[in-house]
């Protein structure tokens, strides 16, 4: 932004530095402003596989029939999103006229075998119970080789979560040793991020030895892999009790149906290849193989050919990331390291392996030495550093060869060369990881210039005003620019230059009303003012707040396109919005002149459906002029007084006016009835399901009353009789009435409520059924 403001909305405080205060980093603005790439998510398959759901398509399970009591069938997973799950019954082939959604939190789902041992009956449903006239055998064909889901994953404290978030602190696996393969250790997790795990070995309280390891790795088993495969576990177990106690969390088996499977190679003791370095992987040298332990497992000694040379070495099998072949380096017109203590100057393959007396690895051992995934020189990801594996970074890659990238690391108080990562590395991940995750993330450092002057001075206009980005910082030139400021500062103050182009201070009263499109506690975290300084600058300021305080920015943008009058002096400036990853952009129409903002502010709020006074001229210090406080949000705004309309409840809706509701009943009824369920099932569509069946009979709502009319507290009761009535309290903060609670999205829920994913959609499976009530029986 081109100008600063303090909490009180005025500019500075006192003091008559120019000082460089740190802006927070954020991905959105700097690749916007930068105009940089971000690599594309895709290109990162371990994160790929990591978001997926612990349920995979076609599995099998069984689930209550819809439509007769107490009997159950077999239905096979067809796809998966998040705790949803969309499933068919077995039988109907490839027919998806009868595939249903369920929710795996709150539908009866149980495994294959379940209803064997419950006594509960297995039969197909109705509509296809004449297509075959032995069903038995048909399960038995359908069954035999399929994957069944996990019982501990429809059941019991696992219910329902991601391969992931099954990985918890205190949870026990194996890892294998960095030097021996054939031995494992057993390792605790003492924190997952996303996946990526901070582990420590059990029965070694040292935080030396703690290591970070993706979850995917191939070096990580569950726990007694190394028994079942007759090799050796470190430290011995039963030594101690403590370490006895610990073995009996094992990290469960779903945890690792993603793991890639070894393939076997093709080395032999003596070859030489080459390889990214080991210890230091800001280059590439020459190495050996020096020693081969089975068809999975080698190892590879960096070469030095000084006397006293400690080896360096390393375990690698078939797909270990940074391993190439001999000349490798120069076909891709990149530097090879020459190995110590060999004499000559110019390394030279052919003469070095004459010298050496060994040959060269075969290609045929580099049967993916070329695969770059997408990524491209230029692209920006997030990286760990190499010498300090618990830091990530902002990274840029400033080359791809082949299967290697060079990344230089952003932010560090000591820079780094570029160092080099394979594109199947694990220790990369997409722009926007750390945040999603809550990690902190070392980032290049913006600034600021801030000018401080003595006493409280208005906005200018954003050509005067003293910036920097992260590449410049243009303080003051000399201290007659900064009186000139001063001086032009006053002048407009008292009407002297462009008076009439200059506003005083504009106020956000916090305590009024801030209708459907706004959220009351952004709006809380704003300034109390802004300005005084050119109408422009500060309308532009405050309606730039305004928008980014709303549940749907986009929506709000539209809604400010439609405040214009023909009699206004204006001039047209271009609003942004940030909403999950979008960015809009809307050109409106701003007045210029003083005499027009007062009205102009007027507009705006009428339009937004918030109170006359939430900005203006007008300061509100506990009781507003338009006395919204006392009432109900819905029953003062002013949609009431416009004509019937469908709301608009999607971001690419057209923009339309709100239904007049009923007249209130003089004697309050329930405003909801919640039909009686045929079946324990709760089966429902989306409206973002790629299938256009109808919403499930059973779990739809009957209401009695136009949830336009609800009140704050109405939809606090609401929620109450859900299944989220822990989730009551945050509607009442935010003062969402029926109006706001129509508008409410998955996107919207996450971001303004902080909810996780599967408590998001739990909710929003009940704003759907409000809304389906809506227009089933309102909307007409």
């Amino acid at each position: 932004k081109s100008e600063r403001f303090g909490s009180d909305g005025n500019a500075g405080a006192s003091g008559m530095d120019c000082v460089e205060e740190e802006v927070d980093f954020n991905w959105e603005e700097y690749l916007e402003e930068t105009g940089a790439t971000a690599a594309p998510h895709t290109s990162f398959r371990h994160v790929e596989l990591s978001l997926q759901s612990s349920f995979q398509p076609g599995m099998k399970l069984e689930v209550a029939n819809k439509g007769s009591l107490d009997t159950y069938w077999v239905a096979t997973i067809i796809t998966t999103c998040g705790q949803l799950l969309l499933l068919r019954y077995c039988g109907y082939g490839d027919d998806r006229k009868a595939d249903f959604w369920c929710d795996v939190m709150t539908a009866e789902l149980h495994p294959v075998g379940w209803c064997a041992q419950n006594n509960k009956t297995l039969q197909p449903p109705e509509a296809i119970k004449e297509k075959n006239s032995d069903w038995i055998e048909f399960l038995i064909k359908e069954l035999t080789g399929s994957r069944t889901a996990p019982a501990n994953l429809l059941e019991g404290p696992l219910r329902g979560k991601n391969t992931v978030d099954l990985i918890v602190v205190g949870c026990i696996l194996e890892v294998r040793d960095a030097f021996e393969p054939n031995v494992y250790w057993a390792a605790r997790v003492q924190s997952n991020i996303g996946g990526r795990l901070c582990l420590s070995y059990v029965g070694l309280n040292d935080p030396a030895y703690d290591m970070w390891m993706f979850y995917l790795d191939t070096r990580l088993r569950p726990l007694g892999w190394a028994k079942e495969n007759y090799l050796s576990i470190k430290p011995p177990t039963g030594e101690n009790e403590a370490t006895a106690k610990a073995l009996k969390s094992p990290l469960p088996l779903e945890v690792f149906k993603d793991h890639a499977d070894l393939h076997t190679h093709s080395f032999r003791p003596g070859m030489k290849l080459e390889m990214v370095s080991p210890k230091e992987p800001f280059h590439i040298c020459p190495v050996s193989v020096t020693k081969v332990y089975n068809e999975y497992y080698f190892q590879i000694t960096v070469d030095d050919l000084t006397a006293e040379a400690t080896p360096t070495c390393v375990v690698c099998h078939a797909d270990s990331p940074g391993i190439l072949p001999v000349q490798w380096c120069l076909k891709n017109g990149v530097g090879l390291e020459r190995p110590q203590g060999f004499e000559s100057q110019d390394f030279d393959w052919a003469d070095y392996l004459k010298h050496t007396g060994t040959e060269a690895a075969p290609d045929v051992c580099f049967p993916n030495a070329s695969q770059s995934r997408g990524f491209c020189k230029d692209m920006w990801l997030e990286a760990v550093n190499p010498l300090q594996p618990s830091e990530l970074c902002v990274a840029r890659i400033t080359q791809v060869k082949g299967r290697l990238l060079w990344l230089r690391l952003e932010g560090l108080t000591k820079p780094l060369p570029d160092c080099i990562v394979d594109v199947e590395s694990m220790n990369i991940f997409p722009v926007g990881w750390c945040e999603a995750n809550g990690y902190p993330l070392t980032h290049l450092q913006k600034t600021i210039a801030v000018v401080q002057p003595e006493k409280h001075l208005p906005i200018i206009s954003s050509e005067l005003c003293i910036y920097s980005t992260a590449n410049s910082c243009q303080p003051l030139s000399s201290e007659l620019d900064f009186m000139l400021i001063i001086a032009i500062a006053c002048m407009c103050c008292l009407g002297l230059v462009n008076g009439k182009y200059c506003c005083s201070q504009l106020f956000i009263n916090h305590r009024c009303f801030s209708g459907p499109y706004l959220n009351k506690g952004r709006i809380a975290e704003l300034p109390k003012a802004v300005g005084p300084g050119k109408c422009a600058v500060v309308l532009k300021e405050i309606l730039t707040m305004l928008i980014n305080s709303a549940y749907k920015p986009g929506r709000v943008l539209r809604e400010l396109q439609m405040v214009e009058d023909p009699q206004w002096n204006c001039q047209e400036e271009t609003l942004k919005a940030k909403y999950k990853g979008k960015s809009y952009r809307s050109n409106m129409r701003i007045v210029r002149t003083a005499d027009q903002v007062s009205e102009f502010c007027r507009r705006v709020c009428e339009r937004l459906q918030c109170c006359l006074n939430l900005f203006g001229p007008t300061i509100v210090s506990d009781k507003c002029p338009e006395n919204c406080f006392s009432q109900t949000k819905t029953k003062y705004t002013y949609y009431k007084k416009r004509k019937v309309g469908r709301p608009s409840l999607g971001e690419n809706a057209q923009d339309g006016d709100m239904t007049k509701p009923a007249r209130r009943r003089k004697k309050r009824k329930a405003i909801f009835v919640q039909k009686k369920r045929r079946t324990s099932i709760v089966g429902y569509q989306t409206t973002e399901s790629p299938q256009n069946e109808s919403f499930e009979e059973e779990d739809r709502l009957v209401l009695e009353r136009n949830p336009l009319e609800w009140s704050v507290s109405d939809v606090v009761d609401f929620i109450t009789s859900t299944d989220c009535a822990s989730l009551a309290k945050i509607f009442q903060e935010q003062d969402i009435d029926g109006q706001a609670l129509l508008l409410l999205t998955l996107p919207t829920v996450q971001e303004c409520m902080d909810l996780k994913l599967g408590p998001a959609i739990k909710l929003c499976h009940q704003i759907e059924r409000v809304k389906v009530a809506f227009y089933s029986q309102f909307a007409n």
